[in-house]
């Protein structure tokens, strides 16, 4: 592991909570994801179900939980699964997790290897009346189409276990992980502090006629040599029209003389993620133009993000930040106050120049899960991202940080990363 060693308690703590919102007498089973593969006899970097790492920090492959709290028998309340190694695995692939390395990171007392599971599942199976089984519910998912080792898992137990009831282990977790303890909250503030040191390598190689890879490189060097693991998601390092686009990550174009760089980015540390947004100009000083609409998108971000605050809808959150972006619009002379007066509120203006959501969950998934019907409450943890973008002018601003909901107001921990026009200004050019 890159990271540091994660305190099982953390582990034992969500298993705790886990069980203890399942259905009477049933067995709830957790599966590891695919390593998937592209071309020839080559992997993709594996990553793990967040589910499964929540409730175990096991992050190795072909890796199966069980939970069935009922169980007569002590030793079958919890039960982990993982691949056996050999030699010819340590030769070509290193090494594997022991069972006693797995009962260590944890903290589940019985460990058996993998070939052992369905004998082991059935000695129990019929004294429970259902099974809780993972699946990727996300709003956004992109698994839709393709076959996991989650789909394989229900599909053999509906097969093999027809009798039984079905639950959904998904909707548990949902509701569990939102409300991050605190060990989870210091991952996620690492994966923060990496970011911001990664930032301010940026600021200080940004020169003009570099190619926006070049500045990826800079982030990239950073979070490696920090114990990042990898990118949150594809880091955007968009500069002049190309921040227009809200998904652009080819990173190919020259940084022109003039122009100002949009650069959203994030840190995954633990399998937990920060995701910020800054902009700053090629050459070192914000033109007059960009001064003004950046103002108004950190303006927009300093009054929305007080928002984020226990009792909070995100309806209401997302209504009010639209009415900030569609105020600064105006003053922006984008958008003409008397015709915005007049708009079919179902086609409000604004969304020409600003067409996204501005805050969403944040912890194991970039995107964690949540329910949007839910009030914001302590310990959850949310970005905030207004943004401007007008194509005519060559010109996309979005400003975006991470903030951690206490019962007080809340925390930014992304605040160190420099922000106000003067800082940036002054850090590229000293």
């Amino acid at each position: 592991m890159r990271y540091e060693k994660i305190a099982n308690d953390l582990f034992i703590g969500n298993r705790t909570r886990f069980v203890a919102e399942m259905k009477q007498n049933t067995i709830a089973i957790l599966t590891s994801n695919d390593v998937k593969h592209n071309n020839a006899d080559d992997v993709m970097g594996f990553a793990q179900n967040n589910d499964l790492f929540y409730l175990s920090g096991i992050d190795q492959e072909e890796t199966i939980l069980i939970l069935y709290p009922e169980a007569f028998k002590k030793e079958n309340r919890e039960i982990l699964f993982i691949r056996e190694t050999n030699e010819h695995i340590k030769i070509w692939d290193g090494e594997k997790l022991t069972k006693d390395q797995a009962t260590e990171v944890s903290g589940v007392t019985r460990v058996e290897w993998l070939q052992d599971f369905e004998k082991v599942l059935q000695l129990m199976a019929f004294e429970a009346d259902g099974f809780y089984l993972g699946h990727n519910e996300h709003i956004k998912r992109v698994t839709k189409d393709q076959e996991t080792q989650q789909d394989r898992m229900i599909s053999w137990c509906k097969e093999k276990y027809p009798l039984h009831e079905y639950h959904r282990a998904a909707k548990i977790t949902r509701k569990l992980r939102p409300v991050k303890s605190n060990e989870e909250i210091a991952l996620i503030q690492r994966a923060a502090d990496i970011g911001v040191d990664s930032f301010k390598r940026v600021l200080k190689a940004c020169k003009p006629n570099m190619r926006e890879f070049e500045l990826e490189a800079e982030l990239t060097y950073n979070m490696v040599r920090s114990g990042g693991s990898h990118h949150a998601f594809l880091p955007i390092v968009a500069s002049g029209k190309n921040a227009c686009a809200l998904h652009y990550n080819t990173n190919d174009s020259i940084c022109k003389d003039g122009d100002m760089i949009l650069m959203d980015f994030g840190v995954c540390y633990a399998n937990y993620n920060s995701d910020t947004t800054r902009c700053i100009p090629v050459n070192g000083k914000f033109s007059k133009r960009q001064k003004e609409v950046y103002a108004s998108v950190l303006h927009c971000l300093k009054e929305g993000s007080k928002l984020l605050q226990v009792g909070t809808f995100p309806e209401d959150y997302e209504k009010e930040m639209a009415r900030l972006v569609g105020t600064e619009l105006i003053r922006l002379g984008l958008l003409d106050a008397a015709e915005v007066a007049n708009q079919n509120p179902e086609k409000p203006l604004y969304k020409k120049y600003f067409m996204h959501g501005t805050a969403h969950y944040l912890g194991l998934d970039v995107h964690d899960v949540g329910l949007y019907s839910r009030p914001f409450e302590e310990g959850m943890v949310l970005t905030c991202e207004p943004g401007i973008y007008i194509p005519e002018e060559g010109i996309g601003c979005r400003l975006e940080d991470d903030y951690l909901i206490t019962s007080t107001g809340n925390i930014n921990l992304t605040k160190a990363m420099p922000i106000e026009i003067d800082d940036i200004e002054q850090l590229m050019n000293n």
